[in-house]
């Protein structure tokens, strides 16, 4: 079986980022490499506000990768990754080539003068909303049919 190219977008927790980038990004490494993934390209991406939350999460950080890979190893690695509760999403497509200047940006972040950027100021966690007040007029009382059947007889 010919390996192919792939590129992949990883939504990633932003509560393990924050513990660590180098961490969080050996996590998802590890997973292609387990797979059998050989890895062209792996950067931080970007880190952004939700469009709508995925699992209480408002923001993510982006990770971005380039591998190559045997479909045959593509349906064990989609469950791991799925199983994985601090991969929030991720995209994987099959590509032709890589991007012009993509090995450099991959290359930019491992260099030893690379910071993770700080997060942005809207990045406070939401209020949690009061759960609202039941009134009476919203209780339903629904009958016990045990009991009707049984003064029925």
């Amino acid at each position: 079986m010919t390996n192919r190219l792939y590129e992949s977008m990883f939504l990633l927790d932003n509560q393990m980022v924050r513990e660590d980038w180098g961490k969080a990004k050996a996590m998802v490494l590890d997973l292609l490499h387990k797979h059998g993934a050989q890895l062209k390209s792996a950067r931080r991406w970007d880190e952004r506000r939700l469009a709508y939350p995925i699992e209480g999460r408002q923001r993510a950080t982006f990770l971005l990768t380039y591998f190559e890979m045997g479909n045959e190893h593509l349906v064990a690695l989609r469950r791991d990754l799925e199983l994985n509760e601090r991969i929030l999403r991720y995209l994987m497509l099959k590509v032709e080539k890589l991007p012009e200047g993509e090995l450099e940006l991959a290359q930019a972040e491992n260099a030893a003068d690379f910071v993770v950027p700080a997060p942005p100021a809207d990045d406070a966690p939401e209020p949690e909303k009061p759960a609202p007040e039941r009134r009476q007029e919203d209780e339903v009382t629904v009958p016990d049919l045990d009991l009707m059947n049984v003064e029925e007889n």
